[in-house]
């Protein structure tokens, strides 16, 4: 989780939470998934390759502008981190392609 710690104080009260309740969470866990998952969607690191502005700027950067941007509230981001951690539940148990997943993109996440 090398980036979620810049993302802590972007927002409010909430959100920092899920940020420190996901950050002191062991490696690889359901919500450090759930939370990546997140992150990837909001982002549109899928669309994201190497010459392009985004990946010059780097990750951090890239996630602290997004979520920055986010038009909606706080407990929309929490909903959406609730539905990423349903749906990592989901693949473990399915065995489905994690590319199923990514099928359906975030309101207000980069396309």
């Amino acid at each position: 989780m090398r980036v979620a710690p810049y993302l802590r104080d972007l927002r409010g009260d909430v959100w920092r939470d899920l940020v420190d309740e996901v950050c002191w969470s062991p490696d690889a866990s359901l919500d450090q998934l759930a939370f990546s998952l997140l992150l990837v969607r909001l982002c549109g690191c899928l669309t994201c390759y190497t010459h392009s502005y985004r990946a010059l700027r780097g990750c951090t950067l890239c996630a602290t502008q997004t979520v920055r941007r986010f038009r909606g509230a706080d407990s929309e981001l929490l909903g959406l981190f609730q539905l990423s951690r349903t749906e990592v539940v989901a693949f473990e148990d399915s065995g489905q392609p994690l590319t199923d997943f990514f099928d359906h993109p975030i309101p207000g996440g980069k396309q």
